[in-house]
């Protein structure tokens, strides 16, 4: 198959961007979308040309790395799909296939497709873990929490952290990533310690990484490659307002 692309360009974070027009012939509808750019990499480099910049790393769905905006859609057209593990035979032959990063004021450009993510890397730092001594890892079995917890404690679990919900969303807000982080965390013993402090902190940070509010519009889960759902917001919302009552009442 035949494509077209239309690429954002950027040099540096200071740069102007600009979108570049590149075509691609004898496309196999098979390979896959950072495939097709390897490939485009591979001709501009044999012509002497700089070759496009873009985040990936494991390349199985796993890492979160490999954001882009496709065709204003974060990820590409095909639902719960890393960019990753999107396929050309998801695009018509011929069609012209717009390529951007991440647009969000957290997220600046370093390099054409290239985001600095970094955003969500001190949300984590800010409380998306447990510090406390529980002890040496148990038989899992062992430890009394119910499958529905459990289960809803990996579902939150699968974000990787890939920014989609920040890039859905017209408000740029990380509430989807944030409550996926506290969500997990909460719905387990060894998480419950530490709860009140985790939830206030990474709220707090979040807000300090300049993410906007949430906008009730549902973007987030419907551009999340995992999945997750706006209700893990709903429980952070009741986690953060119980640490709210709870340190007034000790206040």
């Amino acid at each position: 198959m035949k494509i077209k692309l239309k690429i954002w360009r950027q040099k540096n974070a200071k740069a102007k961007g600009r979108f570049a027009d590149y075509e691609l012939a004898n496309i196999s509808s098979e390979m896959g979308f950072l495939e097709m750019i390897d490939a485009l990499n591979t001709k501009l480099i044999g012509e002497k040309k700089e070759p496009v910049s873009f985040d990936h790393d494991c390349r199985e769905g796993i890492c979160g790395s490999c954001g882009l905006y496709i065709n204003g859609r974060p990820h590409g057209p095909d639902a719960r799909t890393t960019t990753c593990e999107l396929r050309m035979r998801s695009f018509k032959d011929g069609e012209t296939v717009v390529i951007e990063p991440w647009r969000a004021k957290s997220f600046p450009v370093i390099k054409d497709l290239v985001v600095d993510r970094t955003a969500l890397d001190h949300i984590i730092a800010a409380g998306g873990y447990i510090s406390v001594d529980t002890g040496a890892a148990q038989e899992a079995n062992n430890i009394a929490v119910c499958k529905n917890a459990s289960d809803k404690a990996f579902d939150a679990a699968s974000c990787i952290g890939c920014g989609a919900c920040v890039a859905s969303c017209k408000n740029s807000s990380a509430m989807l990533f944030v409550s996926a982080k506290v969500y997990q965390l909460a719905m387990l013993p060894q998480g419950k310690i530490e709860a009140r402090e985790r939830v206030q902190k990474m709220t707090a940070e979040m807000d300090r990484q300049g993410f906007g509010s949430c906008s009730n519009t549902y973007a987030c889960e419907a551009e999340c490659p995992k999945g997750i759902s706006v209700t893990t917001i709903a429980r952070m919302n009741a986690e953060f307002l119980t640490a709210k009552i709870i340190a007034q009442k000790v206040g």
